[in-house]
């Protein structure tokens, strides 16, 4: 409950509305505001020692990301994951990444391969320290989002972006994908393994298949867990 949430420190000036939506998004993904809570903008202006302008426009940033909802004559809602929301936007992925890969293998492979390397390594590294979440989660994201930064499309980044927090929240509703951290990180080697080897439809159909199979065990979670509510 938002009420309950252990409240916001005030902020300056500087960059305000881009501050306002970083600390709710953080809050939002640290699970201290859970999906279907309403985010009162009084609440949260009076918390933050600010008007409610800039707390309205930063909870329009948000709405475009996919992270919060508008309702009419009610406010801003942090939303509501569901099977279908997130099928969309697995599918949305897969289309954006496997451009974004093809091109990065054509034009980009030498710069690309270190920083993806170097990613893939972190994500080994944090299978064999222990179960933080939202550590795997982010150290996940910013592998694909080497990938979009490294087509030289911006479109790409761009899009990746406006969507990743969306993912991010996904998943931290069910809780986990894969249940051995090192499964999950060995995933993204047959990816780096095709760009090394300069292989555009190779490169494209590993993050395909990637992508595809995180799509079925995220909405088979969603699924597990709805079936497992109360009616």
């Amino acid at each position: 409950m938002l009420a309950e949430h252990r409240g916001f420190v005030p902020l300056n000036r500087d960059g305000l509305v881009d501050r306002v939506a970083k600390t709710l998004v953080d809050a939002i993904l640290a699970g201290g505001i859970p999906p279907g809570e309403r985010l009162a903008e009084s609440t949260i202006a009076k918390q933050m020692d600010l008007s409610r302008a800039p707390v309205r426009e930063a909870l329009r940033l948000l709405e475009s990301s996919g992270l919060v909802e508008y309702r009419t004559n009610r406010g801003f809602f942090v939303k509501v994951v569901s099977v279908a929301s997130m099928s969309d936007l697995y599918d949305l992925r897969i289309l954006l990444e496997t451009a974004a890969i093809r091109r990065l293998t054509e034009i980009n492979a030498d710069v690309a391969l270190p920083a993806l390397r170097a990613q893939a390594a972190e994500l080994h590294r944090l299978a064999g320290e222990g179960d933080d979440l939202m550590a795997h989660v982010s150290a996940d994201m910013l592998f694909h989002r080497l990938i979009c930064e490294h087509s030289g499309n911006q479109r790409f980044l761009q899009l990746f972006d406006q969507i990743a927090n969306e993912t991010k929240l996904g998943l931290l509703v069910i809780g986990r994908l894969y249940d051995d951290p090192h499964q999950m990180a060995g995933t993204h080697d047959p990816i780096v393994e095709a760009v090394a080897l300069r292989d555009a439809n190779r490169a494209a159909g590993a993050i395909d298949y990637h992508i595809s199979v995180a799509k079925e065990m995220v909405t088979q979670h969603f699924h597990d867990q709805q079936e497992g509510k109360p009616e």
